[in-house]
């Protein structure tokens, strides 16, 4: 007999004990940890010389990144403790939320860097389009696992279709193609781990690609970026400087890097060099060794949620973690791509490494569903 207590809408269950003993729950926590902790160490590295000539101290950016690294464990740890039942009662509501959010930024949100992205001001800014993909995914999984076996694939995907469409488009208004593409990847994994028949992903994955290529070419800026991306020394000065200081900085480091805090590419000589480009400053400072322990830090977060998507309990919590291995792998393939030039640069943050706020604290927060998922996983379904 499984005893079982709870206290607003936390549960303690007697097979969580043996389950938060399961290989692939620690090794979540374990892998999660360890990219903060890159993360805390590089922001720092990064960002010192950049502190220093704005605040007159090299602490101000890795304070805050402690601060936010503070909120985003305890996010990481209540998505633990708050029953997974309770996200689907929430999917709708949260959903709403974060369309009304997408639409706010349009009216009132703050710009910087060409695009309005947050809502705030000051030390209080908040970027929607990071809920976005959190709402998405819950909600795909939700009203996927609802509608099982149900109807036809329309009655059961067109819906999702149009919240992931809806969201895209201002995302892209803001304008953000890269969160776009990831929105993207993030609610075609929740369909296919739904079952959706490969030929329709196929062609709804064409179809998404073509009008991606048109946004993309329509806006003189991004036309900008492909070509810069295709061939960036033949705009080394202009357009392609950030991808060429960026080549500059990676390859700088040989095998082992010229060490902790020994970055040229901190000095200002690279742009977003503790934001989008510190993939950048990972490889000058710790070379080719630290470059691919990282990146096999994201390939263990793949294979840990597929195993964790596998062996679920629910639909619901399947669907859950193959939606979040997917946004948070998706957005690191995205962001190191861009740094290594085997991609365009569309300006995403390194889930967990790069400075940042509201991405930290959500994704740290998505880690925790996931994990979350991983400590439930075999465990006796006493709901």
């Amino acid at each position: 007999m499984t005893t079982t207590t709870t206290t607003f809408g936390l549960s303690a269950t007697a097979a969580d004990a043996p389950a938060a003993r399961r290989p692939g729950y620690l090794l979540m926590v374990a892998v999660v940890t360890t990219l903060c902790l890159v993360g805390l160490v590089m922001v720092l590295s990064a960002s010192s010389v950049a502190s220093l000539r704005s605040f007159g101290t090299p602490w101000r950016y890795f304070e805050r990144q402690g601060m936010y690294l503070g909120a985003g464990a305890v996010a990481f740890f209540a998505a633990q403790g708050i029953k997974i039942s309770f996200w689907q009662r929430v999917a709708r509501p949260m959903m709403f939320v974060a369309g009304l959010a997408l639409l706010a930024v349009l009216v009132a949100g703050r710009s910087a860097g060409g695009a309005s992205r947050w809502l705030g001001s000051g030390s209080f800014q908040f970027q929607p389009s990071e809920l976005a993909k959190l709402a998405l995914v819950i909600f795909a999984a939700d009203l996927l696992a609802r509608r099982e076996g149900k109807g036809t694939w329309l009655y059961r995907t067109v819906p999702v279709l149009i919240v992931m469409s809806a969201y895209v488009l201002l995302i892209m208004r803001q304008p953000d193609m890269g969160t776009a593409v990831v929105v993207c990847c993030a609610g075609a994994a929740v369909l296919f781990a739904a079952g959706m028949p490969l030929q329709t992903m196929l062609l709804l994955g064409m179809g998404g690609g073509l009008g991606g290529l048109v946004l993309a070419t329509s806006v003189s800026y991004r036309a900008a970026r492909i070509t810069s991306f295709l061939h960036p020394f033949a705009s080394a000065s202009t357009t392609g400087y950030q991808s060429v200081q960026g080549f500059i900085a990676l390859g700088g480091g040989h095998w082992l890097g010229t060490g902790i805090g020994q970055s040229l590419a901190s000095w200002g000589y690279l742009p977003n060099q503790y934001t989008d480009f510190i993939f950048a400053v990972i490889g000058q400072e710790t070379g080719f060794a630290g470059s691919v322990v990282v990146i096999a830090l994201f390939a263990a977060i793949g294979v840990i949620g597929t195993r964790v998507a596998w062996g679920a309990r629910t639909t619901f919590e399947s669907l859950l973690a193959a939606g979040i291995t997917a946004w948070l792998v998706s957005q690191a393939i995205i962001n190191i791509g861009a740094v290594a030039g085997v991609l365009p640069v569309t300006g995403v943050p390194l889930p967990f490494v790069s400075y940042g706020g509201t991405s930290l604290i959500i994704v740290l927060f998505a880690a925790g569903l996931l994990a979350n998922v991983a400590r439930r996983a075999g465990a006796p379904n006493t709901r």
